[in-house]
């Protein structure tokens, strides 16, 4: 049989192991969390480290048991430091932000953002990060996954229809000015 693994002695241990105690860690984790679905996150975690660490585990099913709730209680103890820490750097951010000035909301600023808003999406985020993140055209290029020259080339599609958009004497309804032919000698 092509692409069929043959089973070995570690797959039935742990399977096993599985059969034997994946009802009663997940129980264990259902009365410690909140989320029910981070219960099932931190089963297959403990499972992960099981099957990693097979060969290191008892070969007594009880003291198996005692370890894989040993891991349990680490991985447990792991996700609520990171949830605590979670949501002190949120509560933190949150802070921050209610210290911070509030962008301007002038009619200036909403022209803009509404022009931002036409672009096609990928010309509108590069602009984005261009402009209001500090980043550079190749800087960009490498966080929106994409070569220099593209960026280059969306980037100079953007400026010009963004050019179009905040003309004073267009609104988002007006259709947009004739292009005008440049030629260089």
């Amino acid at each position: 049989m092509i692409g069929r693994r043959r089973r070995t002695h570690r797959d039935a241990a742990l399977e096993g192991l599985h059969d034997a105690n994946a009802t009663d860690l997940l129980n264990y984790f259902t009365r410690r969390v909140i989320v029910p679905a981070d219960a099932a996150d931190l089963l297959s975690e403990t499972f992960v480290i099981a099957w990693r660490r097979i060969d290191h585990m008892p070969t007594d099913s009880e003291q198996a048991r005692m370890w894989l709730f040993g891991v349990a209680r680490r991985l447990l103890a792991n996700a609520t430091r990171g949830s605590l820490r979670h949501a002190d750097l949120t509560l933190k951010l949150r802070q921050h932000l209610e210290t911070q000035p509030i962008e301007p909301t002038d009619s200036a600023a909403l022209h803009v953002r509404d022009a931002l808003d036409q672009l096609p999406t990928n010309q509108s985020e590069l602009v984005r990060l261009i402009l209001w993140d500090g980043f550079t055209l190749p800087q960009a290029a490498t966080i929106l996954g994409i070569s220099e020259s593209t960026a280059r080339g969306r980037h100079q599609r953007a400026r010009n229809r963004l050019r179009e958009l905040l003309r004073p004497d267009t609104s988002p309804d007006s259709p947009p000015a004739p292009r005008q032919e440049t030629r260089t000698v």
